[in-house]
């Protein structure tokens, strides 16, 4: 796919000029990236649940150790599982940082090389580098990837920040390319990024195991005319079930409730963080003047209506322009399955202005 069908012929808008001259609405932030009480208070929750989540699950080990090998023995509530409680503080958010970043860069070495050309990739490193310097923040490295989900993903960490872009993304219009990157180093301005690069594993981890309850709740025990056709017809017929369904409806549901203490502060930092961050930078980019606001517009509808979605790694989904998650594991996630088209809403909206 050719990546440089408008490769900057065209003059950039100015990065300060505006559509609108009407006041902005008082739950928007404004041009300096200040937000509202309300905004502010969502965001705090969102991230304190969301840094709970690396917390709670190295606790689950550390704890319990601790209150056994303490000073108090086996009481839970003495000073072994208060020093158990402290351990799982530190060693859950420091091996958060130290990972998250890891796991980034290993996902993204395996991804399809796009394979452009040198005059393409330093046109995309140079556009990248112009956009960085309007929004503020240093460009990132750039990584071009083949993926027919035409979708931008921004990671940073003691590793440095990446810009992870399709070269589907690449072969939209000017406008709506150019605003869907700004959109990605706005969020590295915000350090959104980097809190979530970081809490990468544990989200991870939690939602694998949610998968899991869910597969185990909602398995179907018997088998139709069409199963039994096909094991008949290669030589397998059992009478019987080795393991009846409501067995793994109940592990199922045990799974469940022993994950909901990690699982609700995960979906909650979810919706509050990560999608009120995506939301967050569709202002700060709408404001910047109005092809931005018309372009991210394109690009969210675009990427969010288009094949290709399966073609976009499930570990960028929290770092990326629009959610890829498919039905089940944004219920899984407690996400909402109308993000895009309420960023869409807003976007068309006078209250983003």
């Amino acid at each position: 796919m050719t990546a440089t069908g408008d490769t900057g012929d065209e003059s950039d808008s100015p990065a300060g000029s505006s559509g609108s001259d009407e006041p902005a609405a008082p739950n928007a932030p404004d041009e300096t990236g200040s937000r509202p009480p309300k905004t502010r208070i969502r965001r705090a929750v969102g991230a304190l649940a969301l840094l709970s989540v690396p917390v709670l699950l190295a606790a689950v080990p550390l704890v319990p150790v601790a209150a056994l090998l303490g000073p108090a023995g086996l009481n839970v509530a003495g000073p072994g599982a208060v020093g158990g409680l402290l351990a799982a503080v530190v060693v859950g958010l420091g091996g958060s940082e130290l990972c998250g970043p890891i796991v980034v860069d290993r996902r993204i070495a395996r991804l399809p090389e796009s394979e452009l050309d040198d005059r393409p990739a330093d046109f995309v490193a140079d556009r990248v580098a112009t956009l960085a310097g309007e929004v503020g923040v240093d460009a990132p490295d750039v990584t071009v990837v083949r993926a027919d989900a035409a979708n931008v993903a921004v990671a940073d960490g003691y590793r440095g920040a990446r810009l992870v872009v399709s070269t589907r993304l690449l072969s939209l219009p000017k406008a709506d390319r150019d605003a869907a990157l700004r959109h990605a180093l706005v969020r590295l301005r915000t350090r959104e990024a980097l809190v979530a690069t970081a809490l990468l594993p544990a989200l991870g981890a939690v939602e694998t195991m949610a998968l899991l309850a869910t597969l185990l709740v909602g398995r179907r025990g018997e088998r139709t005319a069409a199963d039994r056709r096909v094991n008949r017809i290669h030589g397998y017929e059992p009478e019987r079930e080795r393991i009846p369904s409501w067995a793994y409806a109940i592990a199922g549901v045990a799974l469940w409730i022993l994950l909901l203490p990690a699982w609700i502060p995960a979906a909650v930092g979810d919706r509050l963080y990560v999608a009120g961050g995506r939301r967050d930078a569709d202002g700060a980019v709408a404001r910047a003047g109005a092809p931005q606001r018309d372009g991210l517009g394109n690009a969210v509808a675009f990427a969010s209506d288009a094949a290709g979605a399966a073609d976009w790694p499930p570990l960028l989904d929290r770092l990326s322009l629009v959610s890829m998650a498919d039905a089940e594991t944004g219920r899984v996630r407690g996400t909402s399955r109308q993000e895009a088209r309420v960023r869409l809403a807003r976007l068309r909206s006078k209250r983003t202005l």
